[in-house]
């Protein structure tokens, strides 16, 4: 088999029909360049929906959860058979949210090769207070340089800086609740703990992730002025929140430390396992729509190829009387449809980050997004490669038909035909 002589009868015959040659090429090209620029799209739309909710979720979440003793004396007295029982709603016993030794329990963890680092939190109800309007909330002590290191938490602040918080009975406020409290940076705000305690906080900064929920009750300070505002000690943390180098692994590592430390643990698949299920169903939409696109491409490919094979059967009966075998002449349909898919393959890609880079630069503002200043796009390679490997496995299919058909055409038939 001459591949140079077959390569070179594949283009006189893609010539011979440049019209409808032109046409299956643009259908592929229109193909991919909508593949990618959906595809890159939704999966930018996807991390940044991921940076607002995944990304401010800790991997491993270690705490106490307030629930029931495990053993309640209706348990053990019911043991007992042949006795009556007098026992009536049982409360629950609260263990505390405090969890007991921390700071060793943090100094371990430091040293898991697998933790990217540790942040200890308070997480604490409050009630903010500014004239007449009482809010209920809650305040969130944090390790300030873990907090950021983890979280980038400084990507939500709006106005003030992150550092400020140093400072000692500093405050930073969400914006849902500095303006329903007509609050700014340098006022007081007043807070109120459920044990009675009561405090006049600083604000140096006013935050806002985007989730109205999150901006109108949440609030940031210091671990030391959420310690001194809920009058318990240094060692007083609520949460440890931890971040792996792997973050898949965070189910298993949860479980590993319930059972070392004997704490309650959340990974952050279960935390947000409706959050993901929305993401995952958007990228099996957006792969599913480019797919089809190159799928209708493919089907334009083989009704072409097909008509040629119909309209070159005398110069197909002469192939073969020459000399030319069944197979060499289906390798010249199969490099036929290589020809339109990798022609159309290469504009696609070509197009398709055109489109990308024109939606990166469509100005996208919304006062709930703060960061959001155009549409979102993720230029990831991976797309690319998928879309110029699919458009061409969709083109070798759709010319493997009409090729095996012409195969097997008996020149005989055809010359005696005439």
């Amino acid at each position: 088999m001459n591949l140079k002589l077959i390569l070179n009868i594949a283009i006189h015959l893609l010539q011979a029909r440049l019209k409808q040659t032109i046409v299956a090429a643009v259908g592929v090209t229109f193909g991919i360049a909508m593949f990618i620029a959906l595809v890159s799209f939704m999966n930018g739309l996807n991390k940044l929906l991921d940076g607002l909710m995944l990304n401010r979720t800790p991997h491993v979440l270690l705490y106490n959860e307030v629930k029931p003793s495990e053993n309640q004396p209706v348990s053990i007295a019911g043991n007992y058979k042949n006795k009556i029982n007098f026992i009536h709603s049982i409360k629950p016993k609260d263990r505390g949210k405090s969890i007991y030794n921390s700071k060793s329990i943090i100094a371990f963890l430091k040293k898991d090769k697998r933790i990217v680092d540790v942040a200890p939190k308070i997480t604490t109800s409050v009630l903010f207070n500014s004239g007449t309007i009482e809010i209920s909330g809650f305040i969130n002590g944090i390790d300030i340089q873990a907090e950021e290191k983890l979280f980038k938490i400084s990507d939500y602040i709006k106005e003030g800086n992150i550092g400020d918080l140093a400072q000692n009975n500093s405050i930073i406020i969400g914006n849902g609740l500095a303006k329903k409290m007509l609050l700014t940076i340098g006022d007081i705000i007043k807070i109120s703990t459920s044990n009675g305690n009561l405090a006049s906080l600083k604000i140096v900064g006013i935050s806002e992730i985007g989730i109205a929920e999150i901006d109108n009750v949440m609030s940031y300070t210091s671990l030391a002025t959420a310690q001194k505002l809920l009058g318990q000690p240094t060692s007083y943390i609520t949460d440890i929140q931890i971040n792996l180098f792997d973050k898949e692994s965070a189910p298993n590592v949860a479980k590993e430390f319930h059972d070392i430390f004997h704490l309650d643990t959340m990974d952050y698949q279960t935390a947000n396992a409706q959050f993901e299920t929305g993401t995952t169903v958007r990228t099996i939409i957006s792969y599913s729509v480019g797919i089809v696109l190159l799928i209708v491409a493919g089907f334009g490919i083989y009704n072409i190829l097909n008509m040629m094979i119909y309209e070159k059967m005398d110069s197909i009966a002469i192939l073969k009387a020459t000399g030319f075998s069944g197979k060499d002449v289906k390798w010249i349909f199969i490099f036929s449809s290589l020809i339109i898919g990798l022609t159309g393959g290469i504009f696609g890609l070509l197009f398709g980050y055109i489109f990308s880079t024109i939606i990166d630069a469509i100005p996208f503002k919304m006062t709930s997004l703060p960061a959001l200043k155009t549409y979102p796009v993720d230029y990831n390679m991976l797309f690319y490669i998928i879309g110029i490997s699919f458009a061409l496995l969709t083109t070798i299919i759709a010319g493997l038909f009409p090729a095996l058909k012409a195969s097997k055409v008996d020149p005989v038939e055809i010359i005696r035909g005439k």
